[in-house]
């Protein structure tokens, strides 16, 4: 299923969704990642709060990928070509690509957009 989102305020509600839906606590989440209840509880409140790495990582312990989709009204749609490619080359599903958590990344860079806008997504101090 997914969960079309365009601001992280939107966040909120489906990292708990998906959390509860696995099963997991706030606390057992967070024992996965190898932090408190508490932090957990506050990514899920303010999800706008944290580094694109630790979002990464709450999305791979919820086994959830990231996909950025082209919204453009005038962009050419490359889905069926590529539902075509994969007709042809292999008669199994194909599994949707998985985002990957680099382990190099550093942790206090800051994430600056693509899109040339004025936001800046910074790790908050004394986390992760």
């Amino acid at each position: 299923m997914d969960f079309p989102i365009q601001l992280t305020g939107q966040l909120r509600e489906h990292l708990r969704s998906l959390r509860k839906a696995r099963g997991l606590t706030q606390a057992a989440l967070g024992q996965l990642l190898g932090v408190g209840q508490a932090r957990i509880a506050e990514i899920e409140s303010n999800p706008g709060v944290v580094s694109v790495d630790q979002l990464m990582r709450v999305l791979s312990a919820l086994h959830v990928s990231l996909v950025l989709r082209d919204d453009r009204p005038d962009r050419p749609d490359l889905s069926a070509n590529r539902a075509e490619r994969v007709a042809t080359t292999s008669s199994a599903p194909a599994d949707p690509p998985r985002a990957r958590v680099s382990r190099d990344a550093d942790a206090g860079a800051d994430a600056a957009p693509a899109s040339g806008r004025d936001v800046v997504i910074r790790p908050k101090k004394g986390s992760w």
